[in-house]
């Protein structure tokens, strides 16, 4: 699988140049006005995305919303981030993105997108103010949890295999690792 692609051109992109690019099965990502290419995800991947989506949408209160990628979370004009999977406040949702904080963000790690979501959208999200953000590893299989606190994550949990989590933010669910994208 290729690794993650940062595109070379003059100056900052905008949320604007990210519009004009083709719709040719790859995600574009914009950190800070740098635009990421990213491969389409393999088919384990999007199993366990599926499978975490059934279970989030069974939880979510009224109020809330659970996405599946691709839909922009586009927090400033040179920031646009697709997370695997993003929970959002109903009121939040735009006709074509969401630019304001989201409730949950999570990303389904694969081995050309690991450092781009341990280290960099962590950072991202962070600073945009996202209340909480999952890392899941299918290799391990394990889920760490951070919640953001006075402006910084905290890790809140992290569990692997079959053990469970009840975790109560964005809205209360149980998560057992080992559960997720298997067959």
């Amino acid at each position: 699988m290729a690794a993650v692609t940062v595109m070379p051109r003059e100056g900052h992109w905008t949320v604007d140049d990210l519009d004009r690019l083709p719709d040719d099965g790859l995600q574009y990502e914009l950190a800070d006005g740098v635009l990421l290419v990213t491969p389409a995800p393999v088919p384990g991947h999007q199993r366990l995305v599926g499978d975490l989506f059934v279970l989030l949408r069974q939880a979510e209160v009224p109020g809330t919303e659970v996405f599946v990628a691709p839909l922009d979370y586009r927090p400033s004009r040179v920031r646009s981030l697709q997370p695997d999977l993003l929970v959002v406040r109903s009121e939040d949702v735009g006709p074509a993105n969401v630019q304001r904080p989201l409730l949950l963000a999570v990303e389904v790690l694969l081995p050309s997108t690991r450092s781009k979501d341990l280290l960099l959208k962590r950072g991202l999200y962070e600073d945009s103010g996202v209340a909480s953000y999952w890392v899941l590893d299918p290799e391990e299989p394990s889920l760490l949890v951070l919640d953001l606190v006075d402006g910084r994550y905290v890790e809140t949990a992290r569990v692997t295999g079959d053990d469970e989590v009840r975790l109560e933010r964005p809205f209360p669910v149980t998560i057992r690792p080992a559960a997720l994208g298997r067959r």
